[in-house]
């Protein structure tokens, strides 16, 4: 029998520990092991009890929930799950400013408090802690060449020498790129605002997204990427051709794929691999109108969603990068792309945007 999931909660409401608390204490696979009321006060706690994951809420005195964040990653890198009334959908800045900070996944606080609409928050909130617990985290620490990665916050984390990847003739076929295509889901907005960032203004093809996302968040990232990059970041116009240069998102709840013209459509199919907008979906569509002048990327994400799409890609002459599960916050979807043999390389992610770079002449 597994041993329960250890879990710090770091709220500075005692009504919401409490109500908290007796969520998590409802489900045997999960264990409260401390609890503290500001980021200072939990940042000492946690090499004493070794949390598997940690919920903190956002706005605390003496140390917030974005300090904290940056602080655990820095020390003591781990699952963290927001909890908090400020990271709604309209919330783009606190949200995903938590997440390129290291915090893997955001829980809004129902705006009538904890105790609205108990029954649901607490198999949301069990389900999540329950996910995040099997994923691994990793962290940079500025000025050093480390990455460290552990798949538990209790095992030994090992440091990987960062590598430069040379690029040569043999890297670089002479196919010629026309659309690049990405796919993410679980840690894939700090793994496109790594890749996207690198862009310069110039960037000579369009850029098809796809991100797992619950929903309402969509626009926050659209907006978010806007601004950290140095290209336009949209949601894709229906009967729109993609142009150079700008970077396209489907809307919610849709399927985005090219018509006969290579202009955008819309589907609204059933779920595809679990997932609408599905990137298996666009993947395939891609390469069926780009061919070889395709580029498919796939990231860090849970479940299989996009394998058999970069495969389709593989197949017709076109390039293929998976991201390595070193970089990897869950090594579900790239694993599966490459069991199929679909892709050409694996790679972490920092290395993904010069690779692209080069192959382009940029």
């Amino acid at each position: 029998m597994l041993s329960p999931i250890k879990v710090l909660l770091v709220e500075d409401s005692p009504v919401a520990t409490i109500v908290l608390k007796r969520i998590f204490d409802a489900s045997p696979e999960i264990e409260v092991v401390g609890t503290a009321c500001n980021g200072l006060e939990a940042l000492e706690l946690i090499p004493k009890l070794q949390p598997e994951v940690i919920c903190t809420d956002l706005n605390m005195a003496l140390m917030n929930g974005l300090e904290f964040t940056q602080e655990v990653m820095r020390k003591y890198p781990r699952p963290i799950l927001i909890i908090s009334a400020s990271v709604q959908a309209k919330d783009t800045q606190n949200v995903f400013e938590l997440l390129k900070a290291g915090a893997l996944d955001v829980f809004p606080k129902p705006i009538g408090g904890l105790v609205s609409d108990y029954d649901r928050l607490a198999n949301e909130l069990i389900a999540k802690v329950k996910v995040l617990s099997g994923v691994k985290v990793f962290t940079r620490h500025q000025g050093r060449g480390v990455i460290e990665t552990g798949d538990r916050p209790n095992q030994q984390i090992t440091q990987l020498p960062i590598r430069n990847y040379q690029l040569s003739s043999k890297n670089l076929n002479s196919q010629t790129i026309k659309l690049l295509a990405v796919g993410a889901s679980t840690g894939g907005p700090q793994a496109l605002h790594s890749i996207i960032s690198q862009f310069p203004a110039n960037f000579p093809v369009p850029v098809i997204c796809i991100q797992h996302i619950s929903e309402g968040f969509l626009q926050g990232l659209v907006d978010w990427l806007g601004c950290e990059s140095k290209l336009l970041v949209k949601i894709a116009g229906l009967g729109e051709l993609p142009q150079a240069g700008i970077v396209y998102f489907p809307p919610e709840k849709r399927h985005l794929e090219l018509d006969a013209q290579g202009r955008f459509v819309y589907s609204e199919g059933a779920n595809f691999a679990g997932h609408c907008p599905s990137i298996t979906v666009t993947f395939k569509s891609v390469a069926n109108f780009y061919g070889r002048a395709a580029a498919g990327v796939l990231l860090t994400g849970m479940g299989r969603d996009g394998a058999e799409g970069m495969l389709a890609i593989a197949q017709r002459g076109g390039l293929t990068i998976a991201q390595d599960e070193a970089s990897s916050v869950v090594f579900g979807m790239p694993k599966e792309a490459i069991a199929l043999g679909a892709a050409q390389h694996v790679l972490p992610v920092s290395a993904i945007a010069p690779l692209l770079l080069a192959k382009l002449k940029v």
